[in-house]
């Protein structure tokens, strides 16, 4: 199965055994969205992690903070994309996020 359904929430995870061609068809199709530009590694992720702070998607932030620290991204440039929230998304938004990031970068 492709992706990583084991770090997922529970209710996901129950979507993923249900309707694995699903799953498995989403992740492909994140694969070739990664695929499909010049964007790569650290960048990527930072993006993805961004978008994920601009829709306000508590488990996206944590998924992609989580991927970020594992690919040795430091939590100093997790809590900066999380700040340059502020003037786009307002101040609300990037302490949320920023508390997010905090949830799975304790110890880092």
């Amino acid at each position: 199965m492709p992706g990583k359904s084991r770090e997922l929430p529970s209710a996901a995870k129950e979507v993923v055994e249900n309707y694995p061609a699903i799953w498995k068809s989403y992740a492909e199709l994140g694969e070739a969205c990664a695929e499909a530009g010049p964007l790569t590694g650290r960048t990527l992720r930072l993006v993805k992690l961004a978008l994920a702070i601009g829709v306000g998607s508590e488990g996206a932030v944590h998924s992609h903070a989580r991927r970020a620290l594992e690919e040795g991204i430091k939590v100093e440039e997790l809590r900066h994309a999380a700040l340059l929230a502020v003037p786009t998304l307002g101040f609300p938004q990037a302490v949320k996020a920023l508390r997010w990031i905090e949830d799975v970068s304790a110890g880092n």
